[in-house]
């Protein structure tokens, strides 16, 4: 057997359809597009046109906007960082915060900062940095005995407020 002689399998591979080739071919005349018109156009076509009806998208009320200046957090529970310390990927003993949790695998990427969550048990003594923390986690954090540092700035003064 030779390089040249290797041939598909008869009927493997079909021929695409020749469109405008005549009456014949069973693709003639319009070639497929249908009457005359916008949509027999090559290049130009009306997505959400309703002949001349106010479009559904235009129809439908505008609601909500995106704040471009919303800070995204990690959100970690209380369980997630008792697993951690059982699995002995975080030391008990040293300061928490995003850049030791994502050194761990507890986190993926470090975003804005962490928001601690009150879900879950914790029993070890641990001192957390986070930006922002639920009172619930708080409250169980220093029952075991550990500390939690907000670092979330103060909230500005307003525009017209003056500071003395």
């Amino acid at each position: 057997m030779k390089l040249n002689e290797i041939a598909d399998n008869h009927g493997a591979r079909k021929k695409p359809m020749r469109i405008g080739r005549g009456i014949g071919s069973g693709m003639g005349k319009t070639g497929g597009r249908g009457g005359k018109g916008q949509t027999a156009r090559s290049g130009v076509r009306i997505k959400g046109f309703e002949g001349g009806q106010m479009p559904l998208h235009r129809r439908l009320p505008k609601r909500g906007f995106n704040n471009i200046f919303a800070i995204e957090f990690n959100e970690v529970n209380l369980g997630r960082l008792q697993q951690a310390i059982d699995a002995g990927k975080l030391d008990a003993k040293a300061t928490i915060d995003v850049a030791v949790l994502v050194n761990a695998g507890v986190l993926r990427r470090v975003k804005g900062g962490i928001r601690l969550l009150g879900g879950g048990e914790i029993k070890a003594k641990l001192t957390l940095e986070v930006w922002g923390a639920s009172k619930s986690a708080v409250a169980a954090v220093e029952k075991a005995g550990g500390s939690v540092k907000i670092l979330r700035p103060p909230a500005e003064q307003g525009a017209g407020e003056t500071v003395a």
